[in-house]
């Protein structure tokens, strides 16, 4: 084959998944940041599935009315459609929002077979307590958790009132790893299923 003539690959579809609700929250200052490193990486199209957008109901149910199918359908598409996703959440309490975790319950097939990335921030422990929590979740539906993450440990004194990161060098190696971790796991785990599907 003519790696000359080779066309390139289809841009990855990546779903960032911002896992807070609260309200007064940080996320949208880890959002725009990290959204900034997508662009700068090259090679994403990138979705944001916001919690605070996705009006699910908490009481999961195996037979949704049409309400609930119709919310379900804003968010469902657009996560069947992702080849990966990075995970923005905070830590509450030693875990994450239970807003993330109904996002998650809501949804099952989504989830498989598909690499998913950790962004998160909190006090001393950065989220990282939340982050192992959530890798037992995905782990049971069936996704590939990448082991490079990115944590903020009192991230409210890093950002400029502009959500400019005072001192990026670190955060950014950080984020650049991660990229390229979930970048070689999507490439693969897509080729892999043109070539045999995944069955949970």
């Amino acid at each position: 084959m003519d790696i000359n003539n080779a066309s390139a690959p289809a841009p990855l579809r990546v779903a960032v998944i911002v896992g807070s609700n609260r309200e007064g929250r940080f996320a949208p200052v880890i959002r725009d940041w990290f959204l900034s490193r997508t662009e700068d990486f090259g090679g994403f199209e990138v979705d944001v599935v916001d919690v605070a957008e996705a009006e699910l109901p908490t009481a999961l149910s195996f037979n949704p009315s049409d309400a609930v199918k119709a919310e379900l359908g804003k968010v469902s598409g657009r996560l069947a459609a992702a080849d990966a996703f990075v995970v923005l959440t905070p830590e509450y309490n030693h875990s994450y929002p239970a807003g993330l975790k109904n996002l998650i319950d809501w949804h099952g097939p989504e989830w498989h077979a598909k690499p998913v990335g950790f962004v998160s921030y909190g006090g001393l422990s950065g989220g990282l307590r939340s982050v192992e929590h959530l890798r037992q979740v995905f782990a049971e539906l069936h996704a590939v958790t990448l082991r490079d993450t990115v944590s903020f440990h009192g991230p409210w004194g890093q950002f400029d009132a502009d959500g400019q990161h005072l001192d990026p060098e670190s955060a950014n190696t950080a984020a650049k790893a991660l990229l390229d971790k979930l970048s070689w796991w999507a490439h693969a785990l897509r080729d892999a299923k043109t070539v045999r599907p995944f069955s949970a």
